[in-house]
């Protein structure tokens, strides 16, 4: 009897403790301070300056969400942490409540859902093939016998061996540990493309030490919704997160920060990604839905 006692005391600390680390607004009253998961080569979505400094569309977006949070709960200060993930630790930081806010480039699709929660989406990505401009690449059938870089932890190759034009077209899969990583692969010839989400590649090319010798080619691979991502059953949290992108969805200001970062240059270098807002983000922001990858392909 008291072994069962025990046991439904070590439950009931147990769920009390999960409780406490899905109250996200309750810990960042109680501690004054926030951990926002940022990433160091995602595009103009979420990139690193060095020296401890990050910014980028999703960074801004998060910045703007976490000043409503602090004045929402009354606090004079919040301390903004900023902790690096990769595609490979991002979910398990953000489970394990190491990092409250993650916002990089992470794409919303069913089977995260089940670890994770996002919210609305900000931004609708269009997965593309880069090479090298003098490569002749200019289609999924010409990745036979080549090599494919791929950054470790990311779906887009998946996706490409799922694509009914990649039948019978075998290639090779090289690793980079993040965006960068994958493309220096590109950029000294140990891969012949790189697979990844369009707004990223644009951004690499453009801070490439000779942006013209690549280009962006081939079909779109897939449309992925890619959105800030949250603790799972934190309703309180996912309200405020939300509240704060549909309220700049509504009126503008979400069209003017992407703006900012996809269309004017932007440091270090200020250079342009140049990537104008596309009809399927214009769409996600007229409607603001947090729906997995899987309802757009639906379509």
């Amino acid at each position: 009897m008291k072994t069962s006692l025990l046991v439904l005391a070590s439950f009931a600390a147990l769920g009390a403790a999960q409780a406490q680390t899905t109250d996200t607004l309750k810990k960042i009253k109680d501690t004054g301070a926030v951990t926002m998961g940022v990433r160091e080569s995602s595009g103009a979505l979420s990139y690193t300056l060095g020296d401890g400094k990050y910014v980028g569309f999703h960074v801004e977006l998060c910045t703007r969400v976490l000043a409503d949070v602090q004045k929402s709960l009354g606090l004079a200060k919040l301390d903004i942490k900023y902790q690096p993930v990769t595609s490979q630790n991002r979910i398990p930081l953000v489970q394990n409540g190491t990092v409250d806010i993650e916002c990089g480039s992470t794409t919303n699709n069913a089977t995260r859902q089940k670890d994770v929660a996002f919210a609305v989406t900000t931004y609708v990505e269009e997965v593309r093939i880069a090479v090298k401009a003098n490569s002749g690449i200019t289609s999924i059938g010409q990745l036979n016998g080549r090599k494919v870089a791929t950054t470790t932890g990311t779906t887009s190759v998946q996706t490409l061996r799922k694509n009914e034009r990649a039948t019978g077209v075998n290639f090779e899969e090289v690793f980079g540990k993040d965006h960068a990583d994958s493309f220096l692969l590109v950029e000294s010839g140990r891969a012949d493309a790189f697979v990844m989400d369009g707004q990223i590649l644009a951004g690499l090319i453009s801070k490439s030490k000779a942006p013209a010798d690549y280009k962006i080619v081939g079909e779109v691979l897939s449309v992925e919704p890619i959105a800030i991502m949250i603790r799972k059953d934190d309703p309180a949290f996912k309200k405020a997160v939300d509240g704060t992108l549909e309220g700049m969805m509504k009126s503008g200001e979400m069209a003017k920060v992407y703006d900012k970062w996809f269309m004017q240059p932007i440091p270090p270098a200020n250079t342009k990604v140049g990537l104008p807002v596309s009809d399927a983000t214009k769409a996600a922001w007229a409607a603001p839905n947090d729906k997995p990858m899987e309802d757009y392909a639906k379509k």
